[in-house]
């Protein structure tokens, strides 16, 4: 998805572009160039979100946004609820931010979404006993850290892939849930999954293991951030040590037939193995160890001070 600046914004954001484009894209501008954003609107049905910053004194006619997104952004409150007011009454998908300079982090997570697709379906063959996604961390199943650092992290759209009933339960509502049957076949058919449910303004898609709970949400922030960056590479991981690469890691939207073509076990490492015009490898907080045996676990547990039991009155 490109992104149109008109006029003398300076917005060091991926698919930036100060020329008309023409595929898809998104158009940011200031408030005193609204006419001629909305008359780019009108010819452009493949414009399908528009920025402005710094709003003019009265809310103009924004019939030509119907249908699209818009985000607004002033430093005035009241000029920020008159223009949500005539949005929402056009029947226009509004955001608004109350901000008298350009901030670029909200503005850049407006223009370009990221999901989180939290892979919880595997079998964990080398964990006996029940499902290690459920296994508890901190007081809380392992499934819920991954699901939390997704959504506290700043993912417009959380989803979980599981197949086992527990799982499903132990999400209990707080993600978007998709089943899995084929999750034997390897993990490729759990990524697919994943990615067909990404909502259709979702430009990338973060993949987060469920069985990292010490992945957190600046982990997922950081990365998002980097993404976003102009001149970034479609795929954004976390930095490891002599060169290497580890989850949660970012795939732009312009991968996931790649990705769709995938069979068997293979993942996003087998796209990027090879390509580093790929990917962005970024240091990032929190630790992306994951949890494949018992002794894994029993490592992680021990990082996490034991809840002290409550005293009955």
């Amino acid at each position: 998805m490109a992104i149109f600046v008109m006029g003398d914004l300076d917005l060091a954001v991926r698919g930036r572009t100060y020329r008309e484009p023409e595929g898809p894209h998104s158009l940011v501008v200031r408030g005193r160039d609204l006419d001629s954003a909305l008359l780019h609107l009108a010819s452009r049905a493949d414009c399908h979100a528009l920025a402005v910053v710094g709003l003019p004194e009265s809310p103009t006619d924004m019939a030509a946004l119907a249908g699209r997104r818009l985000m607004l952004v002033d430093g005035d409150n009241e000029r920020l609820r008159k223009y949500a007011e005539s949005a929402i009454r056009a029947g226009i998908e509004v955001e608004w931010i109350r901000s008298a300079r350009p901030p670029f982090e909200r503005l850049a997570s407006a223009l370009l979404p990221v999901g989180a697709i939290v892979m919880a379906a595997g079998a964990g063959s080398r964990m006996p006993g029940s499902d290690k996604m459920l296994l508890e961390v901190d007081g809380k199943p392992m499934v819920r850290h991954a699901m939390e650092a997704a959504s506290e992290g700043g993912c417009h759209q959380v989803v979980v892939v599981y197949s086992s009933d527990e799982v499903r339960d132990a999400v209990d509502g707080a993600a978007e849930l998709v089943h899995n049957p084929k999750a034997r076949t390897g993990t490729a058919s759990s990524l697919q999954a994943g990615l067909r449910a990404m909502r259709p303004e979702i430009e990338a898609a973060v993949i987060v293991l469920g069985d990292q709970p010490l992945v957190g949400s600046r982990t997922i922030a950081a990365l998002m951030r980097a993404w976003r960056r102009e001149g970034s590479r479609p795929a954004v991981a976390v930095a490891q040590s002599k060169g290497e690469w580890a989850p949660p890691v970012v795939l732009a939207r312009e991968l996931w037939a790649e990705l769709m073509a995938l069979k068997g076990d293979a993942g996003a490492r087998q796209i990027l193995q090879g390509h580093p015009e790929l990917l962005d490898m970024v240091p990032a907080p929190g630790r992306p160890d994951d949890i494949d045996t018992p002794d894994d676990f029993a490592k992680i547990v021990k990082l996490f001070p034991r809840r002290k039991p409550r005293q009955r009155a």
